[in-house]
């Protein structure tokens, strides 16, 4: 049996390369250039590292300082190795300003203010951006309003409010006025309004959900990335609060940046003791980001992949 070849067309014109230069070649080259893995140059290392130590530099003088006596600090030009007492001041400052209990409030104080915070501010997020009722612009612009009132204008009424409930020296006082914050609202309104398709509240609605069902199964999800990033601001900013805990508490419960002033008291301040003690103090943060750094940054990513 034998097999008859076919005829091989040799006047077929040839296929010339397709342009790139209309709204499809523009496309199929950047689908091109997405597939390729972009390499910084030099400049961009160089200019990293120096931001890194910049950043760094502050923390490293802390333990250099912390580490040294008084003396040694205050010398010209100061020390930039570590010294010997590091382990010493440590222990100084635990002792002497109480930082044991003092952690324990500011922990209290700060998981509780930012994990109040994220919680209302996201609902209050969710109905600004999504809901539609009466007086919505207006209340939002008196929510915005109060950002631009310093907070030392308050502080007068909100100390009598505070001991007319009997929460004077107490955390309470330190908790309850700061439980949602206008930045908090106005962070979480701007990102739903982005993050979140309107076709997924009416979806949900067309199932039957009510409003907190919504925003238990759909606002929530989506919502992640930013009250991560919502809470370990919060979180630090509470942390370090100074102004408020120091008004409202004394020394017998006070919170780290209150006791830290314990540390600075008398006629000769021992730097090398206050650095001891602020370092103290900075140890809990640089735990919590190390733990979960990477899990905000990933979720921050990843809501930006689905923006």
């Amino acid at each position: 049996m034998t097999t008859q070849s076919l005829p091989v067309r040799t006047d077929a014109p040839a296929r010339t390369p397709e342009p790139t230069t209309g709204r499809g070649g523009r496309r199929r080259l950047l689908r091109t250039r997405a597939g390729r893995q972009h390499h910084a140059g030099p400049l961009a290392y160089v200019l990293l590292a120096v931001m890194a130590i910049l950043s760094i530099f502050p923390l490293y003088w802390t333990m250099v300082a912390a580490s040294t006596d008084n003396t040694r600090v205050s010398q010209t030009p100061p020390p930039f190795l570590p010294g010997p007492n590091l382990f010493s001041n440590l222990a100084r400052a635990w002792d002497e300003a109480a930082m044991g209990k003092a952690m324990v409030n500011s922990l209290i104080v700060a998981g509780v203010i930012a994990l109040s915070t994220v919680l209302f501010a996201t609902l209050a997020g969710f109905a600004f951006a999504k809901l539609r009722f009466k007086g919505r612009n207006i209340l939002l612009m008196l929510v915005i309003g109060t950002m631009m009132v310093p907070p030392q204008l308050g502080v007068v009424p909100l100390f009598m409010m505070m001991s007319e409930l009997g929460w004077s020296q107490q955390l309470p006082a330190v908790i309850f006025p700061t439980l949602v914050s206008a930045v908090g609202v106005f962070f979480m309104r701007q990102y739903l309004s982005e993050a979140l398709p309107d076709e997924l509240v009416e979806a949900g609605r067309v199932d039957g959900a009510h409003s907190l069902r919504i925003f238990w199964s759909i606002v929530l999800p989506v919502a992640r990335p930013a009250m991560a990033v919502l809470f370990m601001i919060t979180f630090v900013h509470a942390w370090n609060d100074f102004f408020w805990p120091f008004v409202v508490l004394d020394m017998t419960n006070p919170t780290v940046p209150v006791a830290l002033t314990q540390l600075s008291a008398g006629y000769v301040r021992d730097q090398s003791l206050i650095m001891a003690g602020a370092l103290l103090g900075t140890l809990p943060l640089l735990a919590m980001f190390i733990v979960f750094g990477r899990q905000i940054v990933s979720g921050i990513m990843a809501g930006a992949v689905k923006g």
